[in-house]
This record gives C-alpha cells, sequence and structure tokens, in this order.
C-alpha cells in the first residue's frame, strides 16, 4: 500500500494509479497495520510494532508517520501523528544537532543569535549625532552635510529651505528650539519636501550610505553618526531563540517554573543559588549534575561571601565598579582553595566602602588561616590596622623615600612618633575640615544654580532624579555597586561630553538633564596613565616645557644657528636623538614575554643630538633641565613667571619630588591624577567647568589627602 497525497491506496488493484506531472506529491509507504485489542492491551502486538517502527525509520530517514482511529469511530476519520528519532520536531521539520556546553554561549557561532554575533545589540543611526544641538542650521548644524561638492551643496540647501518654509523654521536659532515638525521631516523624511519629489530624511540617507559606499574613509566617517541598541532579534538575550528554550524546572521559594539560560543568568548570585538549590530532578538526573551542581553552588557561595550576592551573573564587566571587580578576583582565589600560596594585593580597599572593607578583611583572613601569606600594599586605615605586621616606607616620596621608617604591630606603629603613618592613625596628626564651608543656593526650579539629572535608570538606579549644587563640591558616595560610578560617569559624564564635544559614547538610561546651560565644558580628572610613551612626562603634560623651550631657542646660541623651539621637542625631528627617537630608551620586542628596554648607546637616555646639547643656560643644557625636580627646578626658574607659575602649581599638589623629564610610564595612578589637576590649575578659570573626580583619593597616603582638598578647594 501506498499513501498519496493524505489517500492510501492499494498497489494490487487492477487500475494503474495516475499522477499528474504538473503538481507535487506527497507519496508514503505503509510498513504495517495493527489492530489494538483492548482487552490484551497491546501485548501481543508489542515484538511487531517494534519490527514495524524500525522498518519505517529506516525508510523514513528517522522519521515515521503514525495514523490511528478510536474504536468506536464509524467513519475512516485517522488522526495522524508524526515521530522522529533525530533531535527535531517533525510537525515542523525543524532539525537540530545536539546540544554541547558552547551551544549556550554567544562567544560561539553555535549559540551566538545570528543578528548581532552574540553582541546583544545592534547599530543604528541616531539622530542625536546627526546634528550639533547648540548651532544654527546657516552655520552648519547638520554635522553630514558641512562640507559637501558644489552640486550636493545645492540640494542640501534647496532641502533646509523648503523645510524651513513648510514648518515655519529658522535657519539663525540654535538647533535645539526648532520646531518638532522641522525636526521630524529632517531625520525622517516627507512625501512633499522638493516640489512634490520625496525627500528621504537625513537617517535613511546616512544609513543608505553607509550601505552602499565602497570607501572604507567614508564608511569610518559614517560610524560616527551611530549608536547602538538592543538587538529586535533576541532582545538582548544575545543567544538563539531554540537555546533559549532550553529550561530547568525550579521549585525555589515555593514557587514552580522553569528557567532558561538568559533568566538564570538574570539573577542575583545569592537568588540563582537559591534557584540551584531548588531543582526538580529525578534520582537519575540528580545522579548526572551532582558535581556541575555542586561545584556553581561553591562559585556562588563565594561571590555572596564576598558581599556581591546583588550582582547578576550576566552583569557586563565594564559596568562593575573598581571594588566589585576586585573582590571577584579575590572570591575566585578562594575559590581555589590553595595553601602555602604568596597572594600580593596592591590596594584591594580600592573602590570599597568602609561597610564593605570587614568583609574584604574577613575573605584576607580566610586566605592567612588556609596557610597562605598576603601581603598588601594599603593606605586604608581599618586594613593597615587588620594587619598582623606593618611595614612604614618613607619617610617622603620619590627620591626622599626609599627607607623603612617603621615595623612592627600596629600598637608599635601607633607609638612611633618618626612614623607619619602612625602620628595619623593614632590621631596625633589628622586631616583638617574646612572652618568654612559654602551653602548650596536654595533649591528653586531645577536648572537654576542646580544641575539636575532627572530620571536616571541606568544598571540598578531606580528612576532617580538628583541635584548638584552648581559653584561646589559635591561628594557622592554610598556602599560599593550602589551606582555611584553609574549616575556620574555613565549619565552625567556621557550626556555632557555628547552636548559640548559631540562624543560618541551613548549616556546610561535617563529622561533628560537640567541646567547645562550654566557650563562651558566638562573635564574628567581619572587616574589613568597621562601618557603610554617615555617621551610624555610632567614637563609635556603640565604645559610648563613650551615656555622652557620658548627660552632656549631664544637664546644668542640658538638664534645664530636658527633653532626655533621644535629643535628642543623629543617629539620631532632635528634635535631629538633619532636612534631612540626621543624616548632615551630603545625598546626590544620579546615576542611572548614583556618588552625590555634599553638605554639608548648613541645619546646615553639624554634624548638630544650633540648640537642641541651644546645651547645651555645657566651651564645647563635642555637634557640637564628635565633631569632637575621640580623643586629644583622652580628655584632655576624663578625669575621666569611664564615656567614659575606652573611649577609651582606642581609643588603645591606635592609633586616636587617628580624629575620634570620623568617617564609617564613610571608614575602611579596617584601622581597621575594630581598631575591632571595641577594642568587644570594652571590654566586661566572660566569658572564655568564641571570637573568629575572618580574616587581621587585613591592611592594616596593621608597627608597626600590633605594636599589633594587644598587643590580641590582651590577649583
Amino acid at each position: 500500500r501506498l499513501r498519496i497525497d493524505g489517500e492510501i491506496l492499494d498497489l494490487g488493484r487492477p487500475e494503474p494509479i495516475k499522477l499528474l506531472k504538473t503538481k507535487k506529491h506527497t507519496i508514503e509507504a505503509v510498513v504495517d497495520r495493527l489492530a489494538l485489542k483492548s482487552e490484551t492491551g497491546g501485548e501481543g502486538i508489542r515484538e511487531r510494532l517494534l519490527d514495524s517502527l524500525e522498518t519505517a525509520l529506516r525508510w523514513g530517514g528517522n522519521t515515521v508517520v503514525a495514523l490511528h482511529q478510536a474504536p468506536a469511530a464509524t467513519a475512516e476519520v485517522w488522526e495522524e501523528e508524526r515521530f522522529s528519532t533525530d533531535f527535531c520536531n517533525p510537525e515542523t521539520g525543524f532539525t537540530m544537532p545536539r546540544l554541547t556546553p558552547r551551544h549556550f554561549s554567544f562567544n560561539s557561532h553555535l549559540g551566538a543569535c545570528p543578528a548581532c554575533q552574540g553582541l546583544g545589540t545592534q547599530p543604528f543611526c541616531d539622530p542625536g549625532l546627526l546634528v550639533d544641538h547648540e548651532m544654527t542650521l546657516s552655520k552648519g548644524a547638520i554635522r553630514p552635510w558641512r562640507t559637501p561638492d558644489k552640486r550636493m551643496g545645492r540640494y542640501y540647501k534647496m532641502v533646509l529651505e523648503t523645510l524651513c518654509v513648510a514648518t515655519g523654521a529658522s535657519q539663525e536659532v540654535p538647533f535645539h528650539t526648532l520646531p518638532e515638525a522641522f525636526k521630524e521631516q529632517l531625520f525622517y523624511g516627507t512625501e512633499k519636501a522638493l516640489e512634490g519629489k520625496p525627500f528621504e530624511g537625513l537617517v535613511a540617507m546616512v544609513e543608505r550610505q553607509m550601505e552602499t559606499s565602497a570607501s572604507e574613509l567614508k564608511k569610518n566617517r559614517m560610524k560616527a553618526y551611530f549608536s547602538r541598541k538592543r538587538c529586535e532579534t533576541c532582545g538582548g538575550s544575545r543567544l538563539r531563540p531554540e537555546i533559549l528554550g532550553v529550561t530547568l524546572q525550579s521549585g525555589a521559594g515555593g514557587e514552580h517554573r522553569e528557567w532558561n539560560i538568559e533568566e538564570f543568568c538574570a539573577l542575583p548570585a545569592a537568588q540563582a543559588q537559591e534557584v540551584l538549590a531548588g531543582l526538580e530532578l529525578s534520582v537519575t538526573e540528580r545522579k548526572v549534575v551532582e558535581d556541575l551542581v555542586r561545584e556553581i553552588g561553591a562559585r556562588l557561595g563565594f561571590l555572596v561571601e564576598v558581599g556581591l550576592g546583588y550582582l547578576t551573573l550576566n552583569r557586563e564587566s565594564g559596568t562593575l565598579s573598581g571594588g566589585e571587580a576586585q573582590r571577584i578576583r579575590l572570591a575566585t582565589q578562594i575559590g581555589s582553595g590553595l595553601a602555602g600560596v604568596l597572594y600580593v594585593l596592591d590596594e584591594p580597599s580600592i573602590g570599597l566602602h568602609q561597610r564593605d572593607n570587614e568583609r574584604l578583611l574577613g575573605t584576607l583572613r580566610g586566605l592567612r588561616d588556609l596557610g597562605n601569606s598576603v601581603v598588601i600594599v594599603e593606605h586604608d586605615e581599618e586594613t593597615i590596622l587588620a594587619a598582623d605586621y606593618i611595614f612604614d616606607m618613607g619617610p617622603g616620596a620619590g627620591p626622599r623615600g626609599g627607607e623603612i621608617v617603621a615595623e612592627g604591630t600596629p600598637a608599635e606603629i601607633l607609638a612611633n612618633t618618626d612614623s607619619l603613618t602612625g602620628r595619623f592613625l593614632s590621631g596625633t596628626a589628622r586631616i583638617s575640615v574646612p572652618r568654612l564651608r559654602q551653602r548650596p543656593p536654595m533649591e528653586p526650579a531645577p536648572g537654576d544654580g542646580w544641575l539636575t539629572v532627572v530620571g536616571a535608570s541606568e544598571n540598578n538606579l531606580k528612576h532617580l532624579t538628583v541635584g548638584f549644587p552648581v559653584g561646589l563640591l559635591s561628594c557622592v558616595t554610598g556602599v560599593s555597586g550602589s551606582g555611584k560610578s553609574t549616575l556620574v560617569n555613565d549619565i552625567l559624564h556621557r550626556s555632557l561630553a555628547r552636548q559640548f564635544y559631540g562624543a560618541k559614547e551613548m549616556p546610561g538610561a535617563h529622561e533628560r538633564i537640567l541646567g547645562v546651560e550654566q557650563f562651558d565644558k566638562v573635564v574628567v580628572i581619572d587616574q589613568h596613565a597621562i601618557g603610554r610613551t617615555p617621551r610624555s612626562n610632567p614637563a609635556t603634560y603640565s604645559g610648563v616645557f613650551g615656555p622652557i623651550r620658548d627660552l632656549f631657542s631664544g637664546l644668542p646660541t640658538a638664534k645664530v644657528r636658527g633653532y626655533g623651539p621644535s629643535r628642543f621637542s623629543c617629539n620631532v625631528k632635528g634635535g631629538r636623538c633619532e636612534q631612540c627617537q626621543g624616548d632615551g630608551m630603545i625598546r626590544i620586542e620579546m615576542h611572548f614575554l614583556a618588552d625590555v628596554f634599553v638605554e639608548c648607546e648613541l645619546c646615553r637616555g639624554r634624548r638630544f643630538n650633540r648640537e642641541t646639547l651644546e645651547i645651555s643656560y645657566k651651564g645647563k643644557n635642555i637634557a640637564d633641565v628635565l633631569e632637575l625636580s621640580i623643586d629644583d627646578a622652580a628655584g632655576f626658574f624663578r625669575a621666569i613667571p611664564a615656567i614659575y607659575g606652573k611649577l609651582e602649581v606642581l609643588q603645591e599638589v606635592g609633586l616636587g619630588y617628580l624629575k620634570l623629564g620623568q617617564s609617564a610610564t613610571t608614575l602611579s595612578g596617584g601622581e597621575a591624577q594630581r598631575l591632571k589637576l595641577a594642568s587644570e590649575l594652571s590654566r586661566k578659570a572660566t569658572g564655568r567647568t564641571l570637573y568629575l573626580l572618580d574616587e581621587p583619593t585613591t592611592g594616596l597616603h593621608f597627608a597626600d589627602i590633605q594636599k589633594l582638598l587644598e587643590v580641590l578647594l582651590r577649583l
């Protein structure tokens, strides 16, 4: 028998079976027909059924169709069911490969969403980046139309004139004040823009040029107008829908529900621990996953132990605060359970609130009690007092340091009057509190004397509205991970950077920011290195090297030789040593090892060629000047206000011990930050600058914090 297009036909019948050639037919072979007798329960046909199923699966390519009819049915009504031994849905034909751990990773092409390649976001043309909101149309507010050729320039001018006439917009007012109807038609197009001809809109125009342009240079320029949004296919989960269909059943908290991998990873660590503990598994399943569940539970437990139970498992590492990242690394080490290891930690308390410090110290004691040695470089008072033994380095910084001033137990350090650290710990010395404080203006309408962020809801912020008083020193504090950096860096800084400088980074979720017109620029002062090459140094970064070069180029000997200021620069050919290109060091690439720096054989680390070094001021050439400490240089150049003024600011922030030419790569985070502050202090103040500092006391001793506060109060 055959089943053709759903109809069963007997091959032994006298008339032939005729099929239309123009139509596609479904032809199936009938392997067996069985009658199920209710009184025997089907026991008698078990072996025959198995044989027939094997035959049907072999000939049907692992797929079989079963037609069955209820015993009471009078008409020939058959219910159809499809079965398969493949990993598929036999009804639709959808087939999956055998699942492996790689299928559950968005870093693998097997599991990643095909639309966004596992990123969770897709690029889109952002209208906010296409225009300069503070500029007028006549002055070039539309960024992609600023430098067109003549033909396109005439077209753009015609588009603007037509849209302005249609919507009543003016080309002589800032873009942000234009009517919404004009903005809508400019960005998204209109049917009646140009004498009845449709205008596609700025967004569609940029997207089309991005897709069709053959020029990589043009594409890179167009990327400046694109931001990223959540992927519409996977909703930001980054995985294929079939992978999200795999679930675990858990009865955690009395609630029975199924969790796919994306839902499970969206849980905080503490809640994920509960869900894992409440998994509903059969005896066999539990035996299979027992070791896995124990291992995952232990790792979640370590995160909870170091106070990170509130973090969701899928949180992007780039959004973690410094303290959270530090504790995750510590949780990893505790989980290893090693003994006999020397752990060296560089300021583990960075980014931690005082409440979190105790958890951190408990973790460190746990490492010690396992039989390990823990060495910590630290400025934090609680951590110092929790130590079993203390070494106090000093007595000063840079060349004035390098000695052990005191060592011993915390009690011995507190009693030692020679130790500056001991004096601060015992309360003999203390950071002074300002006697007079400035009061914020009475809060009127937001924007008058206040910079107000409305509706901040990025990461774990709960739709906050926060007002910062203008002209004052404001401190944002709270426990580690409470959202401080999200509010200040991700929302406030990115929003203002976009408005003032056209920055590309998307701000965190918020409604709007009021009072921005009270500022003309935003400056971020953090602890990132000020330069990546040996040529970058305090002299170049602070701007003092410019007047020094002008001084040397103005000397009679330099004038006779025709040397200009660039002759005394390490970055320009002519005066520098060309063998090391002004570095004073030669970098030797070691490929699989760290690069090695050796002193330049030609200039012996002096950075300049012989002719340049023949020019001297008061017996010192340009290389000698770069070898001076900032304190010595201030005395040497006291008679030259343009140089002395900048050096004086560097002294005020406590960097007098640094050499003018010291490589920026050798500066600590605290030194780099104070160098940035000094360069800001030495600039002409507008009084309309917003300074943002993220944990400025990181890496600073009590005495350094005193100097830093004086600088901040001056700003």
